[in-house]
């Protein structure tokens, strides 16, 4: 199986938490942070992001509510996730993001925002989904 390098995404309504992991290991590291401005990303620093990392692919966090309804920033997740295919052309994963905070806020140190720890969290969940090489998960192109 051939290293695959990916950059995971939580998205939130004041700033995105972005992580890179790697397929091999199935770890994670968080980058940091990218701003949301008038309900707009920072999306020169995004691009910045993909041409720094060149990802094979991109995943992103996509909030629901425990009982696995979509909640109020579902819809949100899911436009930045057609955003991200239409702008870069790379293959966009979904990920559940329940309790993904949760577990951020546990592992979270003073060196690196708890969003860029929440990105690493859903990224790690979607590598050990994904660790046998299949690729049975959906991209998020008809969401």
């Amino acid at each position: 199986m051939s290293t695959k390098t990916l950059l995971g995404f939580d998205f939130g309504k004041k700033r995105i938490g972005v992580a890179v992991g790697q397929s091999i290991t199935g770890t994670a590291s968080p980058i940091g942070i990218v701003n949301i401005t008038r309900n707009r990303p920072d999306w020169e620093k995004i691009r910045q992001l993909v041409r720094d990392w060149r990802p094979d692919a991109l995943v992103v966090g996509i909030p629901l509510n425990m009982d696995g309804t979509p909640q109020p920033m579902t819809r949100a997740a899911e436009k930045f996730s057609r955003q991200l295919q239409g702008q870069f052309h790379l293959p966009v994963y979904g990920m559940d993001e329940r309790l993904s905070s949760f577990e951020a806020g546990n592992r979270a140190g003073r060196e690196m925002p708890v969003d860029a720890v929440a990105a690493q969290v859903i990224l790690e969940s979607w590598l050990n989904e994904h660790r046998d090489g299949t690729a049975s998960c959906r991209e998020n192109t008809d969401t």
